[in-house]
């Protein structure tokens, strides 16, 4: 998708390793500033950096986290699928706004293994997929 300008980091890690990665921040010197409205913290880094904690809960976060893609930086991302999973778990309006610009430039291979994640780990979310899909490509491609 179009590289969105944000102020902060995303930190994703298991629901039940909370307390272990926020002793791990503390440790390192990152101030702990609210809860977020998904389960995690926003916390800033000792240089100021914006930093989310997310925490998540859902039962499929162990595939997402499986060793696999790696951003410029070669820090880990998620795969496609699961970022369009979280998102949509999340549905916060912007969360959905970057669904409909990611699905709306996907080509037909990453469009098939989104399909194939969500009918398989959240089956009850394919129409609204196949909606995101739609508004996506109206929005990124004009079809």
């Amino acid at each position: 998708m179009p590289e969105r300008m944000t102020r902060d980091f995303n930190i994703l890690d298991h629901h039940q390793d909370g307390e272990i990665a926020l002793a791990c921040l503390k440790e390192a010197g990152y101030q702990r500033v609210s809860e977020l409205s998904i389960p995690g913290y926003m916390f800033n880094a000792p240089d100021g950096t914006e930093v989310e904690l997310l925490l998540i809960p859902f039962p499929w976060i162990e595939e997402a986290l499986q060793p696999g893609r790696t951003d410029a930086a070669g820090y880990p991302v998620l795969d496609l699928p699961y970022l369009v999973l979280i998102k949509m778990e999340t549905s916060r309006t912007q969360d959905l706004a970057d669904l409909s610009k990611m699905l709306g430039l996907a080509n037909e291979e990453d469009l098939r293994l989104v399909r194939e994640t969500v009918a398989r780990l959240m089956p009850d979310a394919a129409e609204d997929l196949e909606s995101l899909i739609h508004l996506g490509g109206l929005e990124m491609n004009g079809t």
